[in-house]
């Protein structure tokens, strides 16, 4: 299946990623670790693992996780990680049998999928009594200088799929009948980083990255002069930038 044309940016930006993207909180790990009956020899199918920020967190609780992620450049990142098992292969497609699985999760992935196929796939994959974990870290715009920089970037973003539109909860109502809702968090935490890393999760931003450069690197100026003007940030050898976590767990039909 072919990639959406900004989903091309991660290709271009996996080191960036990893610097500035930041990790689940422990409080959603722990959710989802008891929510997905995770543990040693549980079989965890996680969809867009991208660098596998989360395939890393899940793989402590001595799950054997399968990271599916479709971007050559960011999967190699997972390659040799102890629990991790890299497939290249997208989430509408997975190369596996009927109930292999007695997890799923996608994290900071879903919206990119073909949601009603990437559901019926997942349903076909996990066994009858497995669990779906769906789960998102979202700037906290109701921080004055964080909704300056979402400004920045939201106005670039053009059709690119997003977590925070919602759309891709209309995937439940195009693919009925699969799974139930049985859980959700709402969880804040706070991701501290270097100004340059911060720049770093800006250009890891896929339409950011699939920008052509001239235009990319505008945007990433007008990021750096806000980190250097607004007082929260002015300065500062390190920036709290916060994060709401949102946890979705489903049981199959």
């Amino acid at each position: 299946m072919p990639l959406h044309d900004a989903a091309r940016g991660f290709e271009r930006a996996p080191d960036a990623y990893d610097r500035g993207r930041p990790e689940y909180p422990p409080a959603a790990l722990a959710l989802l670790v008891r929510a997905l009956g995770l543990r040693p020899g549980t079989r965890l199918l996680d969809l867009g693992a991208g660098t596998g920020k989360f395939s890393r967190l899940a793989a402590g609780s001595g799950a054997a996780v399968f990271a599916v992620e479709p971007a050559d450049a960011m999967i190699r990142r997972a390659a040799g990680l102890p629990g991790i098992f890299p497939v290249r292969a997208v989430a509408e497609e997975v190369p596996f049998p009927d109930c292999a699985f007695a997890a799923a999760a996608a994290a900071s992935a879903f919206h990119w999928f073909d949601g009603a196929r990437a559901l019926r796939e997942i349903h076909r994959v996990l066994r009858p009594d497995g669990r779906l974990a769906l789960l998102w870290n979202l700037r906290d715009d109701a921080v004055e200088w964080v909704a300056r920089l979402s400004q920045i970037v939201n106005r670039r973003e053009g059709g690119a799929p997003r977590a925070r539109k919602g759309e891709w909860r209309a995937a439940f109502d195009a693919a009925p009948g699969l799974f139930d809702p049985l859980e959700e968090a709402h969880l804040r935490h706070v991701h501290v980083l270097s100004p340059a890393a911060a720049v770093d999760r800006v250009a890891s931003i896929s339409f950011v990255a699939a920008m052509p450069e001239g235009e990319r690197a505008a945007v990433l100026a007008e990021v750096r002069a806000l980190l250097a003007s607004h007082p929260d940030t002015a300065g500062r050898d390190e920036i709290a930038l916060p994060y709401l976590t949102d946890v979705h767990v489903y049981g199959r039909r």
